[in-house]
């Protein structure tokens, strides 16, 4: 169900560019609204934007505190947003990144 929704909302040119403090440099982050069985959802993706990779930081329900007001005007989507880019730098220097392919439409 979760990959379902990732596929459907893995596409820049349908999510929301959103303001993010500290992010690496060539990076942007985009908000995707979903639909699963379980009620609508908010994806928040780091895009390097040079080799148009999407990484997934957030993958919340409509409802919850960060999936409600996913904004760098929010301390807890603020504070969450470094802890998990810290966490996907971690990821990605021990070579723990899982890769979903998506389809060609997908593409910028």
């Amino acid at each position: 169900m979760i990959l379902s929704v990732l596929r459907r909302t893995a596409k820049v040119v349908l999510a929301t560019p959103i303001a993010g403090p500290g992010l690496p440099v060539g990076t942007r982050l985009l908000k995707a609204y979903g639909t699963s069985s379980s009620g609508p959802k908010r994806v928040i993706y780091l895009l390097a934007v040079a080799e148009g990779d999407l990484f997934l930081l957030f993958y919340r329900g409509k409802n919850d505190p960060l999936g409600s007001n996913a904004s760098a005007k929010n301390p807890a989507f603020r504070a969450a947003l470094h802890k998990h880019l810290a966490l996907l730098e971690q990821d990605m220097r021990a070579g723990q990144i899982d890769k979903i392919d998506l389809p060609e439409e997908n593409a910028f």
